[in-house]
Parts: C-alpha cells; sequence; structure tokens
C-alpha cells in the first residue's frame, strides 16, 4: 500500500517547506482544492519540480468540463487529477480521455455519493485509474463519523481504490487490510507536532502490515 500525504495548507512555500520534512517517507504529494484554489496550478508546477520523483496529484474536484481541467493539471505537472464522482458521465469520461492521452491518472473522487455500491461499477466502466473513498472534512467533523463506512464500500469494491477521512497510525492498518492500494493521510501529517515523525510512523505501519 502506498502512502499520499494530503497538503491542505494555503500557500506553496508552507507545502514545499512540509514537503522537505515528509517527502522521504511518501509515494504520492496531493496539492489540496483549497491550496490549488488559492495559489492556482502554479503550485503544481512548483511541487512536481521540486520533487520530479514523486507522483503530483491535483485534487481538482472536478465536477463540469473533465477533458479540459484534466488536461489543464496534466499540463501543469500532475501526474494524478480527481473528477467527483457525482459528476456527469460524460464529463468523467472526458478526463479520462485527456489521462489516456497523456499517459496520466484520474481518480474518482466519492464524497458525498450515497449510494457508493452502484456508483463504483458505474465509475469502472467509464475507465478510471481508481476511486478514492473520501470523507471530508466537514463529514468528519459530524458527531458519530467512522472511518467504517468507507472501508465496508472498499471491502465490497470491484475497483482499485484509496481511502482518505482521518487517517493516523490506529487506522492506517484497517485501511490496509480493507484491501485499498493506497493510504491518504492529511492532517495527520500536516498538523502534527513533528510532520516528519508523523509520515515516518505511518510508513513504518504499512510496511509492518504489508
Amino acid at each position: 500500500m502506498k502512502l499520499q500525504v494530503a497538503i491542505d495548507l494555503l500557500s506553496t512555500a508552507d507545502a514545499l517547506a512540509l514537503l522537505h520534512k515528509v517527502a522521504d517517507h511518501v509515494d504520492i504529494i496531493e496539492l489540496g482544492t483549497p491550496l490549488i484554489k488559492q495559489q492556482g496550478l502554479s503550485v503544481v508546477t512548483n511541487v512536481k519540480a521540486a520533487y520530479p520523483d514523486k507522483l503530483v496529484f491535483a485534487d481538482m474536484k472536478t465536477m463540469d468540463a473533465g477533458e479540459l481541467e484534466a488536461e489543464l493539471a496534466f499540463k501543469a505537472g500532475a501526474d494524478i487529477m480527481t473528477v467527483l464522482a457525482s459528476a456527469a458521465d460524460s464529463t468523467i469520461a472526458g478526463a479520462v480521455k485527456a489521462g489516456k492521452a497523456h499517459g496520466k491518472h484520474v481518480v474518482a473522487d466519492m464524497i458525498g455519493v450515497a449510494d457508493k455500491t452502484t456508483r463504483l461499477k458505474e465509475l469502472k466502466a467509464l475507465g478510471v485509474s481508481w476511486v478514492e473513498l473520501h470523507a471530508g472534512l466537514d463529514e468528519q467533523a459530524q458527531a458519530g463519523y467512522s472511518i467504517e463506512s468507507l472501508l465496508e464500500a472498499g471491502r465490497n469494491a470491484d475497483v482499485a481504490f484509496s481511502v482518505a477521512g482521518g487517517i493516523n497510525t490506529e487506522r492506517i492498518g484497517a485501511v490496509e487490510a480493507a484491501g485499498a492500494t493506497i493510504a491518504v493521510a492529511g492532517a495527520a501529517i500536516y498538523a502534527a507536532k513533528d510532520p516528519a515523525e508523523a509520515a515516518k510512523t505511518l510508513r513504518a505501519r504499512i510496511e509492518k502490515h504489508g
């Protein structure tokens, strides 16, 4: 299982400062939607230039103009971009078309999708590289939130998937056991007192369970 760091900071300088500490311990660098909205796609270009050997993930959360927005992300240097699973099939197909043209990955973000089972089957047919089973920050803040609903969807999925939603050292073993190919950690790394140690510990937990 790969480890992806989701960076929800708001400046390129802060993102690069964090990556200086944690990049050695992660496989995929995700530039969060707020960061891209604040800095523009230049943050993707700058991070890819600084870490050419890492996969750079632009969390575009595209809802329309799939082919165009995927083109923008890939031309900026992204290896991976996201389209919302709740978008129209034509939007997702457009993004996938751009991904194939560039030899890059398009991921469908399942945030807010209620009927996960049905949509997962449809997304597989649309040709996305994988799906991200994702509970957003607002959902995680709700009373009674549990990552178990994401893991259950993953265990029953017939498509490659990542998991994002409050992953930490206590939960990452269950994510791997559910069959995820990627664990996405955000605040557990970037908000940690020692981000490097946090990333290193998450990596060690993956290797222990792998």
